[in-house]
Protein backbone atom coordinates (compact mmCIF):
# COMPACT_ATOMS: atom_id res chain seq x y z
CA UNK A 1 0.00 0.00 0.00
CA UNK A 2 1.43 3.65 -1.24
CA UNK A 3 1.25 5.89 1.87
CA UNK A 4 1.03 9.22 0.67
CA UNK A 5 3.49 11.53 2.83
CA UNK A 6 4.19 15.08 2.97
CA UNK A 7 6.58 16.98 0.63
CA UNK A 8 8.95 19.86 1.73
CA UNK A 9 6.71 22.20 -0.01
CA UNK A 10 4.25 20.93 2.49
CA UNK A 11 6.62 22.00 5.27
CA UNK A 12 6.60 25.27 3.92
CA UNK A 13 2.88 26.03 3.47
CA UNK A 14 3.26 24.65 7.05
CA UNK A 15 5.63 27.55 8.21
CA UNK A 16 3.52 29.71 6.55
CA UNK A 17 0.60 28.56 8.54
CA UNK A 18 2.34 28.49 11.60
CA UNK A 19 3.99 32.28 11.31
CA UNK A 20 1.47 34.56 13.19
CA UNK A 21 1.22 31.92 16.34
CA UNK A 22 4.19 29.66 16.49
CA UNK A 23 7.53 30.71 18.32
CA UNK A 24 10.47 30.42 16.20
CA UNK A 25 12.32 28.76 19.18
CA UNK A 26 16.17 29.49 19.31
CA UNK A 27 19.13 27.19 18.43
CA UNK A 28 22.41 27.48 21.64
CA UNK A 29 25.21 26.47 22.40
CA UNK A 30 26.37 25.51 25.73
CA UNK A 31 30.42 24.55 25.62
CA UNK A 32 29.96 22.51 29.09
CA UNK A 33 27.65 20.15 27.15
CA UNK A 34 30.27 20.45 23.74
CA UNK A 35 33.23 19.65 25.88
CA UNK A 36 31.37 16.09 27.96
CA UNK A 37 29.76 14.95 24.11
CA UNK A 38 33.18 15.60 22.65
CA UNK A 39 32.08 17.80 19.48
CA UNK A 40 30.02 20.77 18.77
CA UNK A 41 26.18 20.54 20.27
CA UNK A 42 23.56 22.89 19.29
CA UNK A 43 20.26 22.81 20.97
CA UNK A 44 16.35 23.30 19.70
CA UNK A 45 14.62 24.92 22.73
CA UNK A 46 11.18 23.32 21.71
CA UNK A 47 10.87 23.63 25.24
CA UNK A 48 10.18 27.33 24.96
CA UNK A 49 7.18 26.89 21.76
CA UNK A 50 3.54 27.76 22.50
CA UNK A 51 2.48 25.31 25.12
CA UNK A 52 5.98 24.33 26.02
CA UNK A 53 6.20 21.90 23.46
CA UNK A 54 6.95 21.49 19.52
CA UNK A 55 3.28 19.47 19.38
CA UNK A 56 1.18 22.56 18.97
CA UNK A 57 3.07 23.12 15.07
CA UNK A 58 1.41 20.06 13.90
CA UNK A 59 -1.63 20.43 16.03
CA UNK A 60 -2.58 23.92 14.45
CA UNK A 61 -1.36 22.76 10.81
CA UNK A 62 -3.98 20.23 11.15
CA UNK A 63 -6.83 22.09 12.90
CA UNK A 64 -6.15 25.15 10.41
CA UNK A 65 -6.60 22.54 7.93
CA UNK A 66 -10.37 21.92 8.78
CA UNK A 67 -13.24 23.10 6.61
CA UNK A 68 -14.89 25.88 7.98
CA UNK A 69 -18.56 24.20 7.63
CA UNK A 70 -17.06 21.65 9.87
CA UNK A 71 -15.13 23.65 13.01
CA UNK A 72 -18.46 23.90 14.89
CA UNK A 73 -18.75 20.32 15.60
CA UNK A 74 -15.29 20.48 17.52
CA UNK A 75 -11.90 18.39 17.63
CA UNK A 76 -11.26 15.43 19.29
CA UNK A 77 -7.71 13.96 20.02
CA UNK A 78 -6.17 11.45 22.32
CA UNK A 79 -2.76 11.83 24.30
CA UNK A 80 -0.93 11.93 27.50
CA UNK A 81 -0.15 15.50 27.49
CA UNK A 82 1.69 17.56 25.03
CA UNK A 83 -0.77 16.68 21.95
CA UNK A 84 -3.16 17.50 24.33
CA UNK A 85 -2.30 21.00 25.35
CA UNK A 86 -0.96 21.21 21.52
CA UNK A 87 -4.95 21.12 20.36
CA UNK A 88 -5.98 22.95 22.71
CA UNK A 89 -4.07 26.06 21.99
CA UNK A 90 -5.11 25.28 18.76
CA UNK A 91 -8.65 24.75 19.23
CA UNK A 92 -8.62 28.09 20.98
CA UNK A 93 -6.94 30.16 18.88
CA UNK A 94 -9.30 29.04 16.33
CA UNK A 95 -12.69 29.08 18.18
CA UNK A 96 -13.27 25.26 17.54
CA UNK A 97 -14.37 23.17 20.60
CA UNK A 98 -12.18 20.56 22.03
CA UNK A 99 -12.16 17.21 23.95
CA UNK A 100 -9.08 15.23 24.44
CA UNK A 101 -9.27 12.02 25.86
CA UNK A 102 -5.93 11.49 28.55
CA UNK A 103 -4.86 8.81 30.80
CA UNK A 104 -5.64 9.47 34.34
CA UNK A 105 -2.10 9.30 35.61
CA UNK A 106 -0.74 11.86 32.87
CA UNK A 107 0.84 14.98 34.52
CA UNK A 108 -0.84 17.35 36.47
CA UNK A 109 0.91 19.98 34.70
CA UNK A 110 -0.66 18.73 31.75
CA UNK A 111 -3.86 18.09 32.85
CA UNK A 112 -4.39 21.65 34.30
CA UNK A 113 -2.95 23.32 31.04
CA UNK A 114 -5.07 21.51 28.87
CA UNK A 115 -8.39 22.51 31.12
CA UNK A 116 -7.06 26.26 30.96
CA UNK A 117 -6.89 26.38 27.15
CA UNK A 118 -10.90 25.54 27.50
CA UNK A 119 -10.97 21.98 26.02
CA UNK A 120 -12.90 19.04 28.21
CA UNK A 121 -11.24 15.67 28.99
CA UNK A 122 -12.06 12.15 29.41
CA UNK A 123 -9.60 10.27 31.06
CA UNK A 124 -8.67 6.71 30.43
CA UNK A 125 -6.24 4.20 31.99
CA UNK A 126 -3.50 3.55 29.60
CA UNK A 127 -2.85 -0.18 30.82
CA UNK A 128 -6.09 -1.52 30.58
CA UNK A 129 -8.28 1.16 27.58
CA UNK A 130 -7.41 1.74 24.45
CA UNK A 131 -7.39 5.47 23.87
CA UNK A 132 -7.53 5.47 20.27
CA UNK A 133 -10.80 3.75 20.24
CA UNK A 134 -12.56 5.81 22.68
CA UNK A 135 -11.57 9.06 21.10
CA UNK A 136 -13.26 7.43 17.57
CA UNK A 137 -16.50 6.91 18.99
CA UNK A 138 -16.57 10.50 20.42
CA UNK A 139 -15.80 12.15 17.12
CA UNK A 140 -18.95 9.51 15.37
CA UNK A 141 -20.84 10.68 17.87
CA UNK A 142 -20.18 14.28 17.48
CA UNK A 143 -19.36 14.45 14.02
CA UNK A 144 -15.84 16.14 15.22
CA UNK A 145 -12.28 15.89 13.61
CA UNK A 146 -9.80 12.91 15.04
CA UNK A 147 -6.94 14.90 15.78
CA UNK A 148 -3.92 12.06 15.50
CA UNK A 149 -0.96 12.65 17.44
CA UNK A 150 1.59 11.82 14.70
CA UNK A 151 -0.05 9.88 11.97
CA UNK A 152 -1.41 12.17 9.90
CA UNK A 153 0.01 14.02 7.02
CA UNK A 154 -0.68 17.43 7.83
CA UNK A 155 0.58 17.08 11.81
CA UNK A 156 4.15 15.63 10.08
CA UNK A 157 4.33 18.62 7.70
CA UNK A 158 3.97 20.84 11.18
CA UNK A 159 6.47 19.08 12.82
CA UNK A 160 8.62 19.69 9.88
CA UNK A 161 9.12 23.21 10.76
CA UNK A 162 11.13 22.35 13.22
CA UNK A 163 13.61 20.82 11.23
CA UNK A 164 13.45 23.46 9.11
CA UNK A 165 14.05 25.82 11.35
CA UNK A 166 17.00 23.91 12.53
CA UNK A 167 18.56 23.74 9.20
CA UNK A 168 18.14 27.02 8.48
CA UNK A 169 19.57 28.54 11.51
CA UNK A 170 22.75 26.36 11.22
CA UNK A 171 23.07 27.70 8.19
CA UNK A 172 22.83 31.07 9.08
CA UNK A 173 25.61 30.18 11.66
CA UNK A 174 27.81 29.07 8.72
CA UNK A 175 27.70 25.65 10.14
CA UNK A 176 27.60 22.02 8.33
CA UNK A 177 25.51 19.78 11.11
CA UNK A 178 26.41 15.92 10.62
CA UNK A 179 23.62 14.62 12.72
CA UNK A 180 20.40 15.91 14.04
CA UNK A 181 18.84 14.14 16.73
CA UNK A 182 15.05 13.99 18.41
CA UNK A 183 12.87 12.11 20.47
CA UNK A 184 10.58 9.62 19.31
CA UNK A 185 7.10 7.99 19.97
CA UNK A 186 5.08 7.40 16.72
CA UNK A 187 7.47 9.28 14.60
CA UNK A 188 5.98 12.32 14.08
CA UNK A 189 8.63 14.81 14.77
CA UNK A 190 11.31 13.03 13.11
CA UNK A 191 10.02 12.14 10.06
CA UNK A 192 9.35 16.12 9.49
CA UNK A 193 12.95 16.69 10.40
CA UNK A 194 14.19 14.16 8.07
CA UNK A 195 12.00 15.46 5.34
CA UNK A 196 13.16 19.11 5.56
CA UNK A 197 16.46 18.10 5.94
CA UNK A 198 16.31 15.72 3.34
CA UNK A 199 15.80 19.05 1.18
CA UNK A 200 17.78 21.37 3.17
CA UNK A 201 20.65 19.57 4.10
CA UNK A 202 20.92 16.32 2.39
CA UNK A 203 24.21 15.18 3.55
CA UNK A 204 23.21 15.42 7.31
CA UNK A 205 22.56 12.21 9.43
CA UNK A 206 19.08 11.73 11.13
CA UNK A 207 18.72 9.41 14.20
CA UNK A 208 15.85 9.32 17.05
CA UNK A 209 15.67 8.13 21.08
CA UNK A 210 13.26 6.13 22.55
CA UNK A 211 12.80 4.55 25.61
CA UNK A 212 13.42 1.05 26.43
CA UNK A 213 10.90 -1.14 25.50
CA UNK A 214 8.78 1.56 23.67
CA UNK A 215 11.92 1.22 20.95
CA UNK A 216 8.86 0.71 18.33
CA UNK A 217 10.60 2.85 15.35
CA UNK A 218 14.29 1.56 15.87
CA UNK A 219 12.04 -2.24 16.05
CA UNK A 220 10.06 -1.75 13.10
CA UNK A 221 13.51 -0.39 10.68
CA UNK A 222 14.96 -3.46 11.66
CA UNK A 223 12.20 -5.98 10.89
CA UNK A 224 11.67 -3.43 7.80
CA UNK A 225 7.64 -3.42 8.73
CA UNK A 226 5.55 -1.58 11.15
CA UNK A 227 6.14 -3.87 14.47
CA UNK A 228 5.03 -3.08 18.03
CA UNK A 229 7.60 -3.10 20.97
CA UNK A 230 6.61 -4.84 24.08
CA UNK A 231 5.97 -2.01 26.28
CA UNK A 232 5.47 -3.02 29.43
CA UNK A 233 6.29 -0.87 32.65
CA UNK A 234 5.40 2.62 31.96
CA UNK A 235 8.59 4.83 31.38
CA UNK A 236 9.27 8.15 32.91
CA UNK A 237 9.16 9.33 29.33
CA UNK A 238 5.28 9.32 29.08
CA UNK A 239 5.34 11.09 26.63
CA UNK A 240 7.28 8.38 24.40
CA UNK A 241 4.99 5.43 24.93
CA UNK A 242 3.21 4.83 21.56
CA UNK A 243 4.16 0.97 20.73
CA UNK A 244 4.20 1.44 17.17
CA UNK A 245 5.16 4.00 14.89
CA UNK A 246 2.70 5.26 12.77
CA UNK A 247 2.10 4.75 8.52
CA UNK A 248 3.23 8.26 7.30
CA UNK A 249 6.02 8.20 9.94
CA UNK A 250 7.52 4.28 8.83
CA UNK A 251 6.89 5.62 5.65
CA UNK A 252 9.35 8.81 5.93
CA UNK A 253 11.59 6.77 8.64
CA UNK A 254 12.27 3.88 6.24
CA UNK A 255 14.14 6.44 3.36
CA UNK A 256 15.61 8.77 5.70
CA UNK A 257 16.25 7.29 8.96
CA UNK A 258 19.86 7.20 9.94
CA UNK A 259 20.04 5.51 13.52
CA UNK A 260 17.74 4.36 16.17
CA UNK A 261 18.62 4.42 20.07
CA UNK A 262 17.18 2.69 23.16
CA UNK A 263 17.49 4.68 26.58
CA UNK A 264 16.82 3.60 29.59
CA UNK A 265 14.67 5.25 32.83
CA UNK A 266 17.63 6.14 34.92
CA UNK A 267 19.52 7.89 32.21
CA UNK A 268 16.85 10.37 31.01
CA UNK A 269 16.53 10.98 34.32
CA UNK A 270 19.95 11.91 34.81
CA UNK A 271 19.49 14.08 31.37
CA UNK A 272 16.84 16.30 33.26
CA UNK A 273 18.71 16.70 35.98
CA UNK A 274 21.98 17.49 33.96
CA UNK A 275 19.68 20.30 31.66
CA UNK A 276 18.69 21.60 34.79
CA UNK A 277 21.79 22.00 36.83
CA UNK A 278 24.16 22.51 34.11
CA UNK A 279 22.08 24.39 30.94
CA UNK A 280 19.75 26.09 33.29
CA UNK A 281 17.06 24.36 30.99
CA UNK A 282 13.89 22.67 32.29
CA UNK A 283 13.24 19.72 30.62
CA UNK A 284 10.97 16.71 30.52
CA UNK A 285 12.37 13.04 30.79
CA UNK A 286 10.10 12.62 27.12
CA UNK A 287 12.26 16.34 25.98
CA UNK A 288 15.74 15.10 26.74
CA UNK A 289 15.93 12.05 25.34
CA UNK A 290 17.86 13.36 22.44
CA UNK A 291 20.60 14.99 25.30
CA UNK A 292 20.11 11.58 26.98
CA UNK A 293 22.25 10.09 24.33
CA UNK A 294 25.02 12.74 24.28
CA UNK A 295 25.16 12.49 28.06
CA UNK A 296 25.55 9.02 28.84
CA UNK A 297 28.49 7.86 26.38
CA UNK A 298 26.06 6.09 24.19
CA UNK A 299 26.94 8.27 20.89
CA UNK A 300 30.08 9.61 20.37
CA UNK A 301 30.62 12.50 18.51
CA UNK A 302 34.58 12.44 17.88
CA UNK A 303 34.50 15.86 16.49
CA UNK A 304 31.08 16.12 14.61
CA UNK A 305 28.61 18.66 15.26
CA UNK A 306 24.62 17.89 16.39
CA UNK A 307 21.60 19.56 16.56
CA UNK A 308 19.22 18.04 19.12
CA UNK A 309 15.67 18.97 19.89
CA UNK A 310 14.85 19.27 23.97
CA UNK A 311 10.74 18.95 22.71
CA UNK A 312 9.08 19.68 25.60
CA UNK A 313 9.04 20.73 29.07
CA UNK A 314 5.65 20.16 30.82
CA UNK A 315 6.58 18.49 33.41
CA UNK A 316 5.63 18.75 37.09
CA UNK A 317 9.13 18.37 38.95
CA UNK A 318 8.58 21.89 39.96
CA UNK A 319 5.09 21.66 42.00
Amino acid sequence: MTVNVPTFADIESAAAALAPYAVQTPLIENHDLNARAGGRVLLKLETLQRTGSFKFRGAFNRINRIAPSDRAKGVVAFSSGNHALGVAEAARLLSIPALIVMPHDAPASKIEGTRARGADIVFYDRVKDDREAIASRISAERGASLIRPFDDFYVVAGQGTVGLEIARAAAAKNVALDWVLAPCSGGGLIGGIALALSHLSPATRIGCVEPENYDGMGRSLAAGVRVSAPGGTLSVADALMAPTPGEVPFAIAKRLLTKTFAVCDGDLSEAVRYAARTLKLVVEPSGAAALTVLISNCFKLNGQTVAIVLSGANCDALR
